[in-house]
């Protein structure tokens, strides 16, 4: 496709989402119906002071126009998982490799009976668990609370805090942490 059918196809899906006709659009920049039509088909170019006015009315701007999707990946198969396992069969597993470029960075724990995480000194952000399975202890501050299978917490991070085992099987938790720090 070339750049003249780029600039038409966006043209026409931002006068689409906006419920105007051609003829509309055309009244509202002082056009022609013929040239949107054109100009959609890719069969003609605006100069950039037309498309100005063309992308205004449709309630955009040049940048955003012309701006491209980044490509960032949006679906994570377990392929790509990161897992650590330490000497007490305790794991954590990356759910999302890229997660320090992002604002949150999901994990998932695996807890051994009577095991715990490190403490995570205090710091910015928050914390969020979900048990999936089993039932620990968060250890915040000089508090430890109990959380069973379908229980979740949340807490700021600016005290210390870790989790441990509270079950004699394995407990499992969606461990997410804004901004990342693991």
């Amino acid at each position: 496709m070339n750049i003249e059918e780029q600039i038409g196809t966006k043209i026409r899906n931002l006068r689409n989402q906006n419920g105007l006709t051609q003829e509309e659009l055309a009244d509202r920049t002082e056009l022609t119906k013929g040239f949107i039509s054109q100009l959609e088909r890719g069969l003609t170019a605006p100069s950039i002071s037309t498309l100005l006015d063309i992308v205004e009315c449709l309630g955009t701007n040049l940048s955003d126009f012309f701006h491209e999707e980044d490509g960032q990946q949006v679906v994570f198969p377990k392929e790509d998982y990161f897992e650590k396992e330490d000497e007490e069969g305790n794991s954590i597993i990356w759910l999302i490799a890229t997660a320090q470029s992002r604002s949150l960075e999901p994990i998932l724990v695996r807890l051994q009976p009577g095991q715990s995480m490190p403490v995570d000194k205090p710091h910015e952000g928050e914390e969020f668990g979900y048990v999936l399975d089993g039932k620990i202890q968060v250890h915040y501050g000089e508090q430890v609370l109990s959380v069973r299978k379908g229980d979740s917490f949340i807490f700021p991070a600016n005290r210390k805090h870790k989790i441990s085992s509270a079950s004699k099987k394995v407990s499992t938790i969606l461990w997410i942490s804004s901004p990342p720090s693991f």
